[in-house]
């Protein structure tokens, strides 16, 4: 898979923040050489977040995503201002765009302190500096100058850089300084995803169930992550279907160091596969790579305690059509009615929706999330521990439902010290 094709789930994302008639559209526009955004001078123009997959360099493959005015009014504004508090939920670096005219206002601070809260890394872009009142020698102002409008306790960490979207002063500075700021992230990213589990020539076997929710001629994205993450580490991969399993494992002259397989599968699979084999699923490992074990481990007591008419939510990052048998609204409430012995009540979300009034769910059962980037997987483990709401995982859930959660999360070696099940 080249950095062109790269799926926005494994991009950072760099959102461009601020007012009405900041600039944000124009600098987005001469940040990527593209009319990426509507200009205008009216006030409100962008009305809905508009977002451009491209390659920034040291980073690699980034979104960039442009949206509408954080000052927005009335009632279609109020919705813009909400779209845009969902973008800054999956933001892993926002460029706040202000006015070197006007300075901060209200709204500027606080995006300023949604930032902070948040941990989201930001870069203040001083628009228009063309249009600022030059100083005695004929140069626009220092930074220094437009700083004194800033706290110190907002300053902090903060990068600022004067810029002009009309007249092109510093903007290949300001796309160096978000190379440069977006690559340190991605460096601290690095989380392991399943290659650090075997070693080098090691034999993993990958269970891949070709069923009618499995994708014609090609294999979803956390089979090609996974397989690519164990050829990256000089393991030996061997994909088969849950079908072929048992046949497969009496061919090899000897065991796997590994299986991995569809969570879906994990009950005719742990019966196929010998106790002495280490044995996960793709699910748990997406949770693991995505930053959210930990905490996923911990919801999963919430099951014990389901009772009839409880609300559980189950979420997932993509939309897709509906099978029969689909996973999520047939096959994991049927397995839950059954472990618990309830009858609770299940509601769905799908894409980036995803529900602020969580206070109504006795558990929140998400996907693998292999469509979400992981500062959307974060935001949205964080909002539901805000709320005290349990938040688990499609993987670890139908492990316990199968009795098999011990065994599932042997072969990760952190998870023995999370959580005793």
């Amino acid at each position: 898979m080249s950095m062109n094709d790269a799926p926005r789930s494994v991009r950072l994302h760099i959102g461009f923040f601020g007012c009405r008639n900041a600039g944000k559209s124009s600098l987005v526009n001469a940040l990527t050489s593209q009319q990426m955004s509507v200009v205008s001078v009216v006030p409100g123009t962008t009305t809905d977040p508009v977002s451009k997959s491209m390659e920034i360099l040291p980073a690699g493959p980034v979104v960039i995503t442009d949206t509408p005015g954080f000052d927005d009014e009335g009632g279609l504004g109020e919705l813009r201002v909400l779209r845009t508090r969902e973008i800054l939920r999956r933001t892993d670096l926002a460029v706040l765009v202000v006015d070197a005219q006007r300075g901060l206002l209200s709204a500027d601070r606080e995006l300023l302190q949604l930032f902070k809260e948040q941990g989201t890394d930001c870069i203040i872009a001083w628009n228009k500096a063309d249009l600022v009142k030059p100083c005695t020698d004929g140069q626009s102002p220092e930074l220094p100058d437009i700083l004194q409008d800033i706290p110190s306790s907002e300053s902090g960490s903060v990068r600022h850089i004067l810029v002009s979207a009309l007249t092109g002063e510093n903007i290949p500075l300001l796309r160096e300084m978000i190379g440069q700021s977006a690559h340190k992230l991605k460096e601290k990213k690095e989380l392991p995803l399943a290659g650090d589990l075997v070693r080098p020539m090691d034999l993993v076997i990958l269970v891949i169930p070709i069923d009618e929710s499995a994708p014609k001629g090609r294999l979803i994205l956390p089979q090609q992550q996974v397989l690519r993450d164990l050829l990256d580490h000089g393991v030996q991969v061997l994909c088969v279907r849950d079908t072929e399993l048992e046949g497969t494992l009496k061919s090899l002259a000897k065991p796997p160091a590994l299986v991995i397989t569809d969570s879906q599968a994990f009950g005719h699979v742990s019966k196929t596969v010998p106790e002495e084999i280490p044995m996960t699923s793709f699910s748990i490992l997406m949770a693991r790579y995505k930053g959210a074990l930990a905490m996923q481990l911990k919801g999963i007591s919430a099951l014990q305690n389901i009772k009839t008419g409880d609300r559980i939510l189950i979420s997932e990052g993509c939309t897709h059509h509906r099978q029969c048998n689909d996973i999520g609204t047939v096959k994991l409430p049927g397995w839950i009615r059954e472990f618990t012995g309830q009858d609770p009540v299940f509601e769905t979300s799908s894409g980036l929706s995803f529900p602020e009034d969580l206070e109504k769910y006795k558990v929140v059962i998400h996907c693998g999330a292999c469509m979400l980037n992981d500062r959307e997987v974060q935001s949205r483990n964080e909002h539901a521990a805000s709320l005290g709401i349990p938040i688990t995982n499609y993987g670890m859930v139908i492990a316990k439902v199968h009795g098999i959660l011990n065994r599932a999360l042997q072969p990760i070696p952190e998870a023995q010290d999370m959580l005793s099940v």
